[in-house]
């Protein structure tokens, strides 16, 4: 018996759902792209822009991001932050850390040359409260010698201030790491679960081989109760999901539930030959150049999805893209395009009046030797995923539970003719029903005709929505 207290509760798996008596299907909405955040056009940061990272640090949003010039030898890496108290307006402090053609004005706050080598840096906020609070900011990084080299491996650096980091320890060997690779503390589990690059293939006999440098790109999961001891890494666990290639990750949990994880990993698509459409393609010149350069930086192709877990190993994974390289412009239909930043922030809505929003962010122009920038994009709040309706009337059947509260608490959206009703039933046949409901917004107080949903707290109960032409997202009792 599901027991859901007060917790809010989101329709983007099975979790709450009665499938065998459910009409209505899942939706995967698309993030909307909003205004340029920040241009990476100062002459430190070079045009080689990648992994951007946000930590909600009381308020303070903080943002770590890596960069280089795209012709400089490897390992070219340095580290840059910026900080913003609304997610809209960006600042680049000047920090006066690492030094730059003579001078330290500017928000570099780790240079690979004069630091140990490294590179995909993450930094997490520890939210463990036996985290030492000089260790309070880990950063999470690949130590290499050279962009070729198999002798990687994953390691930490540690900061009181989450401005000045020093050397940490090795996390593990066992995996390529190429890529953002997070960790984050879960207070429910009493663990630390990181997220990590590996590779794997089928052999002749169709049995998996997880291996470091050959095969398809994969995430891995590893885990530990004292960040110095880790788990040997697993791969996640799609279930039936086709198997294809996962480029990053961006795991973390929902800033409004804290027992739901999230994930927009980048697919990786890569074409085996040039075909007309590439000669169609906007940007075909830059292309032709990656392609001369290695054949799979002109084939591949990379956009985002969405996946979404209970345990942070299992996890069910939406094939439709939630973020598409977007209309076709000079620079963009590239490997590299679709990189959502690590974290959410909170933002008012796009227009007076409206309902707040979830702003993540996502680098353009990449791949074109001119300063990359950083976008905006929007999210209805539990928005990533709904159970939909069509006109013609369906149903949504939750699994028996458990709830306290006296008022239920939806987020919806209806067309004008569309509406929704609901009806929650306990064990002995007592039951309330709705009004009809319609509008659109993320925090809509239900009125029942024959009852309060204070009637039936504490009971096993079974809610049914019918609907049509609508769109509910996630619900709550408070």
């Amino acid at each position: 018996m599901l027991n859901i207290k007060n917790k809010l509760e989101l329709f983007w798996d099975e979790t709450m759902i009665d499938v065998s008596k459910t009409t209505a299907t899942p939706k995967v909405h698309e993030f909307i792209r909003r205004e340029c955040v920040i241009s990476h056009d100062e002459p430190w940061e070079g045009d080689y822009i990648g992994y951007h990272n946000i930590i909600n640090d009381n308020g303070l949003y903080r943002m770590y991001y890596q960069g280089s010039k795209k012709v400089d030898p490897y390992p070219p890496y340095k580290i840059y932050y910026a900080e913003s108290h609304d997610g809209i307006n960006w600042i680049k402090p000047k920090l006066g850390i690492r030094e730059y053609n003579g001078s330290k004005e500017n928000n570099i706050i780790l240079d690979n040359k004069t630091d140990a080598p490294f590179a995909s840096f993450f930094v997490y906020l520890d939210e463990n409260p036996a985290c030492p609070a000089d260790e309070k900011y880990k950063g999470i990084a690949i130590s290499t010698e050279s962009e070729f080299s198999k002798n990687r491996i994953l390691f930490c650096f540690l900061s009181g201030d989450g401005i000045n980091f020093r050397n940490g320890w090795k996390i593990t060997d066992k995996g390529s790491f190429d890529s953002l690779n997070t960790i984050l503390w879960d207070e429910i589990t009493q663990k630390y679960m990181g997220y990590a690059r590996g590779l794997h293939y089928y052999d002749e006999n169709n049995n998996l081989v997880c291996e470091k440098w050959e095969g398809i790109r994969d995430v891995r999961y590893i885990e530990s109760v004292d960040f110095k001891n880790w788990s040997d890494p697993k791969l996640l666990d799609f279930g039936d999901a086709d198997d294809y290639a996962l480029y990053t990750n961006v795991v973390s949990k929902y800033y409004r539930a804290n027992h739901v994880f999230t994930g927009f990993p980048t697919r990786y698509v890569e074409r085996t030959e040039w075909t007309d459409t590439f000669d169609k393609l906007t940007g075909v010149e830059k292309r032709h150049e990656r392609y001369n350069e290695s054949p799979r930086y002109g084939l591949a192709l990379t956009d985002c999805v969405f996946m979404t877990s209970r345990d942070g190993y299992q996890w069910k994974r939406y094939d439709e893209a939630i973020l598409r390289p977007d209309p076709e412009e000079p620079n963009n239909w590239v490997y590299g395009d679709c990189f959502p930043a690590v974290g959410m922030i909170e933002t008012p809505g796009s227009y007076p009046g409206t309902d707040n929003e979830i702003s993540m962010y996502v680098k353009k122009n990449h791949w074109m030797e001119v300063p990359e920038d950083l976008y905006r994009y929007t999210m209805r709040i539990d928005g990533f995923v709904s159970y939909h309706a069509t006109y013609k009337p369906q149903v949504l059947t939750t699994k028996p539970f458990i709830y306290d509260g006296d008022e239920l608490i939806i987020n919806f959206s209806t067309s004008a003719i569309g509406y929704l009703y609901i009806k929650i039933k306990d064990e002995d046949g007592n039951e309330i029903n709705s009004y009809e409901i319609f509008g659109d917004k993320i925090d809509r107080k239900v009125g029942f005709m024959d009852g309060s949903p204070s009637q039936l707290k504490s009971k096993p109960v079974v809610m049914e929505i019918k609907m049509s032409d609508a769109d509910i997202y996630s619900f709550k009792f408070e």
